[in-house]
């Protein structure tokens, strides 16, 4: 009879399931401070309570470092700035370079702090701006966004910081408004609605048919759908046009 052995499994899969080490923030001051002390600088962590400062000559450089960028990283390089005019954020690249980590790199610079990026494992470290005095610009296009909604709503219907509700949009009201006028008529063109006080873009909202509320019975001609006449029973519905 053959004896056999228990399975053995082999070392690069003991390996690749020993667990690592969860990630500190202690681990990206070496490759900082290196990389400063290659550019010239003196090194010190914890220096009146910021992570790492660093001096080359009159120039101060002082950095905060953290796992991701967050409020409490914000407040601290602010808090920073009453020492010295050159002020980083460190911490290890983002995984993914979403919307929102867009957003969090836009308010450092915004804030006219720098961005370093630092990788413990391969001891890289990148600078992915630094702090630049920003001036602010107005863009036009946003302010007439702005002003063109506002304009489109004939009343106050939505509660400042609502969430996980439909707001009432300047384009919603307008479709609210046609299907109103479009449900005493049963039946009816655009012209014929703009004509009761519906909005000069019917024509557009009724061909999207963005909501699912009107629906073509002829060429130019629509009726209102079932999901229509619920949006119109919900609270907030305009009442028909003249």
């Amino acid at each position: 009879m053959k004896s056999t052995s228990p399975k053995t499994t082999p070392k690069a899969t003991l390996r690749t399931a020993e667990k690592r080490p969860p990630l500190a923030e202690t681990d990206l001051y070496p490759p900082l401070k290196t990389w400063l002390e290659a550019a010239g600088y003196t090194v010190h962590g914890e220096v009146g309570g910021c992570d790492l400062a660093a001096r080359r000559g009159d120039e101060l450089v002082l950095i905060e470092i953290k796992l991701a960028v967050n409020l409490d990283l914000v407040l601290q390089v602010v808090r920073r700035q009453e020492a010295a005019a050159s002020v980083y954020a460190a911490v290890p690249p983002p995984r993914s370079a979403g919307k929102r980590w867009r957003e969090l790199a836009r308010l450092l610079k915004r804030l006219e702090v720098g961005l370093v990026l630092v990788s413990p494992a391969s001891g890289r470290v990148e600078v992915a701006f630094h702090p630049i005095r920003q001036e602010r610009r107005i863009r036009k296009s946003a302010t007439r966004a702005f002003l063109t909604e506002m304009a489109g709503r004939s009343r106050d219907l939505n509660l400042g910081g609502s969430t996980r509700r439909p707001l009432m949009t300047a384009y919603r009201e307008a479709a609210l408004q046609a299907a109103a006028i479009l449900a005493s008529l049963g039946n009816a063109s655009p012209k014929d609605l703009r004509s009761r006080g519906a909005s000069p873009k019917t024509g557009d909202i009724l061909l999207h048919n963005h909501y699912g509320w009107f629906e073509r019975v002829a060429r130019g001609v629509y009726t209102l759908t079932e999901a229509g006449r619920e949006a119109l029973g919900r609270p907030g519905a305009p009442p028909p046009g003249p």
